[in-house]
């Protein structure tokens, strides 16, 4: 098969600044006397500035990637949130620059990296097809043969005529998806953007993705669900701390990424808002029962699992679901908010909202979990997703499963939550 990614010595590197805030407050003359000093200093000495209350960081978001893809493949990329994968996406779209090594593409390239790249907000739905459309180099004539079958497909024909700025997120990934699938591009960059929107639009771009390489198009595809890059990709990269450290047939590389005994737990993290979502995660955090933020979990003791999400405007049918996925993939915890109240979904209202998840002692076996976080109107469209939250660890202190000598994992999924009673005669 032809190669049509070539991708050599690839590196890509940020400068980080750390503030130094001993002070707790500045005052608008500071930061005025500040710019005027940093300036007369470039001036005479025109040279970087260096700031006394600040240090400066390399960062390689990646470092020494090299693979080719031929044409027609269908790779999936995965690895944890920080190892790379939007920076290597970012690259193949031209949208930055490398700092060292080189990509060649032969043929268009088509993206869908985040909700509204590539768009314009004060444009109309229609207008944003076209402009996109000259973005790859199509004519005005290629993009009309092929405007009724996007707009068919984004099923968005009422809002055409209205300003993208007004689109929801899932009418932005409709649009958006539909201009990339079926405008004449060769290559197809998808990233986890289809985590938010209708489930079944999500099933209906899972199919035309799989089309598209039936014609010969190229799919790179970046996901943190494990089950929907194996459906959809016959083959992986896995990225781990921006070096390659995985690459073939998927399901093997993501046997190694489940498996793998380095990766970093995380206690608490902080998530920026999803554009345009009614509600959106903006913190997890996970507690033993004491309080304390922790990643490794004692069988024998309860703990919590915090949420906290913005709401913008009063919201009905409304649920928040935390999903538990084991080290094999295996999802072991459905909960919800609306669990053992038998009424209606929640009606959500504005504001920073939070809520808390107990789960008892000696329930979950020892192993590695995903928290994967939800927000959705049940059985037709997901508000916002974080398919990579949080990571813990469930340590076996001295469950009932020790005597029998084996791990609990090597048994089951779950422990406890029965009663037995026999009957004395």
């Amino acid at each position: 098969m032809k190669t049509v990614i070539k991708i050599e010595n690839l590196g890509k590197k940020y400068m980080l600044r750390h503030e130094h805030q001993e002070r707790r407050y500045t005052a608008l003359r500071d930061v005025i006397m500040n710019s005027v000093k940093e300036a007369g200093r470039r001036l005479f000495k025109r040279g970087a500035v260096k700031n006394k209350d600040s240090t400066v960081e390399e960062f390689w978001a990646l470092k020494n990637v090299s693979f080719d893809i031929c044409q027609g493949d269908r790779i999936g990329i995965i690895g944890r949130n920080g190892a790379g994968k939007t920076t290597l996406l970012k690259i193949l779209s031209r949208i930055t620059e490398p700092s060292k090594g080189r990509v060649s593409s032969k043929g268009r390239v088509a993206s869908l990296l985040e909700v509204g790249t590539g768009f314009h907000p004060e444009l109309t739905g229609s207008e944003n097809i076209y402009l996109n459309g000259a973005i790859l180099g199509m004519s005005r004539v290629e993009i009309k043969k092929k405007f009724d079958e996007i707009v068919a497909f984004a099923e968005v024909e009422r809002f055409l005529d209205t300003p993208v700025k007004r689109y929801s997120s899932g009418m932005y990934v409709r649009l958006a998806f539909a201009v990339a699938a079926h405008l004449e591009s060769e290559i197809l960059l998808v990233d986890e953007v289809l985590a938010v929107g209708d489930i079944v639009f999500q099933k209906k771009c899972l199919g035309k993705m799989s089309d598209l390489t039936k014609d010969g198009r190229t799919l790179l595809f970046v996901s943190h669900n494990i089950p929907m890059v194996r459906t959809l990709c016959p083959q992986a990269i896995l990225l781990d701390r921006g070096k390659l450290a995985a690459q073939g047939e998927a399901a093997s590389v993501i046997e190694q990424y489940l498996s793998d005994k380095n990766e970093i737990a995380s206690a608490a993290v902080e998530f920026i808002p999803r554009p345009g979502a009614n509600v959106s995660f903006t913190r997890a955090w996970i507690t033993d029962d004491q309080g304390n933020l922790t990643v490794n979990v004692d069988v024998l003791k309860p703990f919590m699992i915090g949420l906290e999400f913005q709401v913008i405007s009063l919201t009905a049918n409304t649920e928040v679901t935390v999903v538990l996925e084991n080290s094999l993939g295996v999802k072991v915890l459905f909960s919800s908010l609306s669990d053992g109240n038998n009424k209606e979904f929640a009606e959500l209202k504005p504001g920073l909202r939070k809520t808390s998840v107990w789960l008892k002692a000696n329930f979950l076996v020892p192993d590695r979990y995903v928290v994967r976080l939800y927000a959705h109107h049940p059985n037709t469209y997901v508000i916002d997703a974080r398919e990579d939250a949080l990571r813990f660890n469930v340590v076996e202190t001295g469950s009932t499963m020790l005597r029998y000598g084996q791990g609990a994992n090597n048994w089951c999924c779950v422990l406890g939550g029965t009663k037995w009673e026999l009957n004395k005669k």
